[in-house]
């Protein structure tokens, strides 16, 4: 008997339904545009208003480690262009947010059940992955890990061993919105149940460090060399 979980929905709802994803992050992403400059030409036109900078800024930092945690978020990008606003001395709040972000994405994908991201890749006409979704919802971690290790390319099956790394080396990888970005990529892993929750925090924590901490530094570069 066909299993009729695996078979794509109909072309014309999946449709839709993506087109509405796409709505909804084109929409959130158009709203952080619109605050920071909201909140720059309000400061810049009253300085009775950089009172509010502090509360305005965490409310931009919490929007945007809501925004990172988002699939196909470019969420490096909006990190950069928030520092490139504010300067190097935001850098490690910049930090502190994007690793909340990339948490909560991975605390998202942990606690997604199968049936609503398996209903995403069919609308997607993914089929073989929803094959494997149904297979890997009945086993534990060593047996889930032991599955796509089998599945996986000759090649690629041994990375299962390293996948915090390799995992680390994704988020920084340039262009990786393609993949899903950090907060797709997050959250499959989280959805995967094969990453450890202390683990992961502790690699997100030394991946996404690097480029907050140069910033960090050039500010206090200038702060040693100024007269």
């Amino acid at each position: 008997m066909t299993d009729r979980r695996a078979d794509p929905a109909p072309a014309s709802g999946a449709l839709w339904r993506n087109l509405l994803r796409l709505c909804i992050v084109a929409a959130l992403a158009l709203g952080l545009h619109l605050a920071v400059g909201w909140a720059r030409a309000r400061v810049g036109e009253d300085s009775a208003a950089s009172a509010l900078m502090p509360a305005l800024l965490v409310g931009l930092l919490m929007l945007y480690a809501l925004l990172i945690a988002l699939p196909f978020v470019p969420g490096v990008e909006i990190g950069l262009a928030l520092m490139a606003m504010q300067g190097p001395w935001i850098a490690p709040w910049i930090y502190l947010a994007t690793l909340a972000g990339l948490g909560l994405a991975f605390a998202a994908g942990a606690c997604l059940p199968y049936t609503p991201l398996r209903r995403v890749l069919a609308d997607l006409r993914l089929t073989r992955v929803c094959q494997l979704i149904d297979r890997l919802e009945k086993l534990d971690r060593s047996a889930r890990l032991a599955l796509v290790a089998a599945s996986a390319p000759r090649w690629l099956g041994p990375l299962t061993r390293f996948r915090h790394l390799v995992l680390a080396l994704l988020v920084n990888l340039p262009g990786n919105s393609v993949l899903g970005g950090g907060g797709g990529l997050l959250l499959l892993a989280g959805f995967s149940r094969l990453f450890s929750p202390l683990a992961t925090l502790a690699t997100l924590a030394l991946a996404v460090a690097p480029v907050p901490l140069l910033v960090w530094g050039l500010d206090l570069d200038a702060t040693a060399w100024a007269p």
